[in-house]
């Protein structure tokens, strides 16, 4: 069998878990008062764009994985990277809310990019544009983050990967 087909397997059956985890958040939502307010090809748009950030996900935690010692260290390393950067994003403070230089690393950052372009797809938006072309078309941004991503750590963990199968 192909090393890479081991991990792209893998990385392929954690993401579509996710479908779970998107069917559990949407009927919580719903429950609470969230709506899909611009139709079902929006919809289906915004669900398919938080797919591929959970299938770009999954391949730098495999990389990370790979990377530590033990999978004591893995379970906690494989998405503590995540956080600062949902912090960092327009997820919770709207970007006009944040000092400048942190308006311009927030408008960058592909999780506001993700965040806009899922509010925007389920017709839900959280105010005017911005000046920066990342959140004005998010959800192109959001797709070029994820191939650039899964582009980058797709070939490292694979690289890991081919190693530590040789020990």
């Amino acid at each position: 069998m192909s090393q890479p087909a081991v991990l792209i397997g893998n990385t392929f059956a954690n993401a579509l878990r996710q479908v779970l985890v998107l069917t559990v958040l949407s009927i919580t939502g719903y429950i609470v008062g969230w709506r899909i307010n611009d139709g079902i090809v929006n919809a289906i748009l915004a669900y398919l764009l938080l797919l591929l950030f959970a299938y770009t996900v999954t391949w730098v935690g495999a990389f990370v994985g790979l990377s530590v010692p033990n999978t004591e260290t893995a379970n906690t390393a494989g998405l503590i990277w995540i956080f600062p950067l949902t912090f960092l994003s327009n997820a919770f403070v709207p970007i006009t809310a944040l000092p400048q230089w942190l308006q311009y690393f927030a408008a960058f950052n592909p999780i506001s990019a993700l965040v806009q372009a899922t509010r925007e797809l389920f017709g839900n938006p959280t105010g005017a544009p911005t000046d920066y072309w990342t959140l004005n078309n998010a959800a192109l941004y959001t797709v070029i983050s994820c191939v650039v991503i899964i582009a980058i750590f797709a070939p490292l963990a694979v690289r890991k990967y081919r190693t530590a199968a040789r020990k």
